[in-house]
C-alpha cells in the first residue's frame, strides 16, 4: 500500500537525513501508519542488530527509532488537524485570507518543530555509532527501501521510483 511504502520511506529518511514530513498527500487523511510501523520497525530492528555490534548500543538505537516513529505519528495527527481546520475555514464563504494564513503558519511551524526533533534524534543516533556502523546501517536501509519499492503494491503494481 502507498501508505506503507510512504512510512517506510519516511522512517529511512528521518533516521538518516533531515527530513520529517507528513504522508497526508500520499494517502487519505484518515489513513493509519500503525500497520506499516508494525512491519517496518521490526525490519529496522533487524538491520540495527545486524550492523551495530554492541547489543546495548543497538538497543539504544532501536529505542531512538521508536521515538522517531512516535514523532512521525504525532506529526501526522497534527497535520490532519490542520487540514480539518483549513476545510472548515474553506467552507466559510466569508473567510478572510488571514484565517488561512494563520492555519498554514501553524502547520508549517509544527512541521518545522517535528523536523527539528527528528533531526536531533538522527544526530544522537549518529553519535552513538562508529562511522563504519553508520555507513553499513545506512547502506542496509537504502537496500531494504529499494526492495520495498519494488514489491508489488495491493493491486499488483510495483512502485519503483
Amino acid at each position: 500500500m502507498k501508505t506503507a511504502q510512504s512510512l517506510w520511506f519516511i522512517l529511512v529518511v528521518v533516521v538518516f537525513t533531515t527530513a520529517g514530513c507528513s504522508r497526508y498527500h500520499q494517502g487519505p487523511p484518515g489513513a493509519s501508519g500503525d500497520a506499516m510501523a508494525q512491519e517496518v520497525v521490526p525490519e529496522v530492528k533487524k538491520l540495527v542488530e545486524a550492523n551495530v555490534k554492541d547489543p546495548d548500543k543497538a538497543k539504544q538505537v532501536q529505542a531512538m527509532v521508536q521515538d522517531i516513529v512516535k514523532e512521525v505519528k504525532k506529526s501526522n495527527q497534527q497535520v490532519r488537524g490542520y487540514h480539518e481546520q483549513l476545510a472548515m475555514v474553506n467552507a466559510n464563504y466569508d473567510a478572510k485570507p488571514e484565517q488561512f494564513t494563520k492555519i498554514l503558519d501553524e502547520l508549517n511551524n509544527a512541521r518545522m518543530q517535528t523536523a527539528t526533533n527528528i533531526l536531533g534524534m538522527r544526530f544522537k543516533i549518529k553519535d552513538m555509532l562508529t562511522p563504519e556502523e553508520w555507513k553499513n546501517l545506512n547502506d542496509a536501509m537504502i537496500k531494504s527501501r529499494r526492495e520495498h519499492q519494488m514489491r508489488p503494491a495491493p493491486g499488483g503494481k510495483a512502485t519503483a521510483s
